[in-house]
């Protein structure tokens, strides 16, 4: 009798699985199609925008068509400079320690998860926690600084995260080996398990530094300026500017121009994150090639 039902079942599962994934296909489609309009809608209005004295200019109130983008530009370098300096090397530790120095118990499980969670904070709650601590408690202002800072505890759970995965990746008998010819834990680890681990944690960091340099609403809650003339000179007193803030400022105004002006800037803004992702393929292929197991 059992098979009797399954055999008059599997029609009905098939059908039902048919129609599964015609509706995983439209999804994918009209993602992949809305995706295209809002490309094309920015590229045809903002492409002519786009020029050297576009990028070297600063912005402008008043004359809207002669707006640039260059202490906005400036701004996003350097803070993203700052956030790998402050983030790269403290992710890549924590996940060090905990993948080969931390014992299996509950403090690590709880830390883990943790991370894990961290990881899906949205990022304006950063932002607060940011002005709280670094502008308002360490008095640190509305600097590049602080803002390094928010944008560090944004990205460094994914860091984290990233960095754990390849260094699980790496074979264990790459470490059992170095082990039995008398190496050190230490030695084992800068020697033989980072080299092997390099491309992922490359790409890791790269991708996480991609999504530091679009955010826009930690800089927005720790107070960072929408509308700037210079690039900021001292990191620790003076204000600073973020390309998506400057997009932010002029998708704001009702003149046309600033809207012409803000699709310009996301163009070059998509380009360099286009760039630092297919840098990240790049370098993940290139050491990938390297190292053999």
């Amino acid at each position: 009798m059992s098979l009797v039902q399954r055999s008059n079942g599997r029609p009905y599962a098939k059908l039902a699985s048919n129609l599964f994934a015609i509706f995983c296909g439209t999804c994918m489609w009209l993602c992949i199609a809305t995706l295209v309009l809002l490309l094309w809608n920015i590229f045809s209005h903002g492409w002519g925008r786009v020029s050297f004295d576009f990028i070297s200019s600063p912005p402008s109130i008043i004359f809207p068509e002669k707006s640039g983008i260059r202490p906005a530009l400036g701004g996003s370098i350097y803070l993203i400079g700052l956030t790998a300096l402050f983030s790269v090397p403290i992710g890549v530790g924590t996940a060090i320690y905990l993948e080969e120095y931390a014992p299996n118990n509950r403090w690590r499980t709880l830390v883990q998860t943790n991370i894990a969670n961290l990881a899906g904070v949205p990022s304006i709650v950063y932002g607060i926690l940011g002005l709280g601590l670094f502008v308002r408690a360490l008095n640190l202002g509305v600097s590049l600084v602080a803002g390094a800072l928010t944008l560090t505890l944004v990205i460094l759970p994914i860091i984290i995260l990233s960095a754990q995965e390849a260094l699980r990746a790496v074979p264990h008998s790459i470490r059992t080996a170095s082990h039995a010819l008398g190496a050190t834990r230490w030695q084992t680890i800068w020697h033989q398990v980072l080299p092997a681990a390099l491309p992922g944690m490359l790409t890791g960091v790269i991708l996480a530094l991609s999504r530091a340099l679009g955010e826009a609403a930690p800089l927005v809650a720790i107070g960072a300026a929408t509308y700037i003339r210079n690039v900021p000179s001292n990191m620790f007193t003076d204000e600073f500017g973020a390309l998506p803030l400057q997009i932010y400022n002029w998708t704001d105004h009702s003149d046309k121009d600033f809207h012409v002006a803000a699709a310009g800037a996301i163009v070059i803004l998509l380009t360099v994150l286009i760039s630092m992702n297919a840098l990240a393929i790049v370098l993940r292929y290139r050491f990938s090639k390297r190292i053999q197991w």
